[in-house]
């Protein structure tokens, strides 16, 4: 039984609690709030656990042996390390943190301490993440990958009328590629590796974060393009072309549909029925990882991590989209 304590009283956070419902070594003793009204609210939807107010005293704790992380981008760093470094293993939403810098320094905290560091990405730890890993070979030498996520955020409206919530506030690391773009950017570094360049365009915000924004990477003999958005809808499916044929992938950020078309027009079914909640995967892995005493998973791995916080980062430059963690 692993003992968590939980940072983020959001829905993400409800989400995942729901989902660790169905793992049988999770138990919820702890979790934190900036307010004690609000935590104990929160805390009671989920049996009871202390409630802390202060993360250094939650750190300290001997009634938690590992953390999740569902904080505002910006604090994300912070809080990992504060907690690896009293010895606790820490399971940290995307995106891992602000900067390549601070997930570098995430990584020496998790090596230096011991701990499991891994990033809260469940698409890759799905079922049928899987399945396109394992049937990837059937289409050929791969050509291109294309995948976009574009979500028209409800907290836009609210902008647009004068109010700038967290979603588009840069203070809180925000915007769509760290929200959303990501979940292109995650399962291509996890399939394909680092790519050897890339090509940024964006939609700036007056509150000085991306609206959207359009990638082009290249690889040795083949391209990707990922395109993503808070300011409007997308209903494409993802492709990875090979020579072949091409592997069709219903959302590349919860891919619960997978099949190959091939040249002949014949259509290969691929998907795997999921028993559990999407979040439930990544609990799964990071559990284990601690069992197995690894410190770092080798899908969610941290080089894969760093990878895509760098490829993020040479994105943002090329758009003017800067934090505060930043040091170019």
């Amino acid at each position: 039984m692993i003992r968590f304590g939980t940072i983020g009283t959001n829905w993400i956070t409800e989400r995942f609690l729901h989902a660790a419902e169905e793992n049988d070594e999770f138990l919820l003793t702890a979790v934190y709030s900036r307010t004690e009204e609000k935590g104990r609210e929160f805390a009671a939807q989920f049996g009871g656990p202390k409630v802390y107010t202060d993360l250094t005293a939650m750190a300290s704790s001997d009634e938690i042996d590992a953390v999740y992380i569902a904080s505002p981008n910006s604090f994300h760093a912070e809080q990992a390390i504060l907690f690896m470094n009293h010895g606790k293993h820490v399971l940290c939403e995307k995106p891992l943190a602000s900067s390549s810098d601070e997930v570098r320094r995430m990584i020496a905290a998790a090596e230096a301490n011991n701990v499991v560091l891994m990033e809260a990405m469940k698409s890759t730890l799905m079922p049928n993440f899987r399945v396109m890993k394992e049937n990837l070979y059937k289409i050929g030498q791969v050509r291109r990958y294309f995948a976009g996520y574009c979500q028209y955020s409800s907290r836009y409206d609210a902008f647009k009328q004068g109010t700038v919530l967290n979603a588009f506030n840069p203070e809180f690391s925000n915007g769509a590629l760290m929200d959303l773009g990501i979940y292109c950017i995650y399962p291509m570094v996890t399939l394909f590796g680092k790519p050897e360049a890339v090509k940024a365009v964006g939609v700036m915000l007056s509150s000085g974060v991306d609206g959207e924004g359009s990638l082009v990477m290249r690889y040795p003999d083949m391209d990707a393009v990922v395109m993503y958005s808070k300011i409007s809808d997308s209903f494409l499916p993802a492709e990875i072309q090979g020579e072949n044929g091409t592997m069709v992938i219903d959302r590349i950020n919860q891919p619960y549909d997978v099949k190959i078309q091939y040249r002949d027009g014949s259509i290969e079914n691929l998907t795997q029925q999921q028993i559990h909640e999407s979040m439930y995967y990544e609990l799964e892995e990071f559990i284990r990882m601690i069992g197995r005493g690894r410190l770092s998973s080798k899908i969610n791995s941290h080089e894969t991590s760093l990878a895509v916080a760098e490829v993020m980062e040479d994105a943002r430059r090329q758009i003017g989209l800067k934090y505060a963690a930043d040091t170019w």
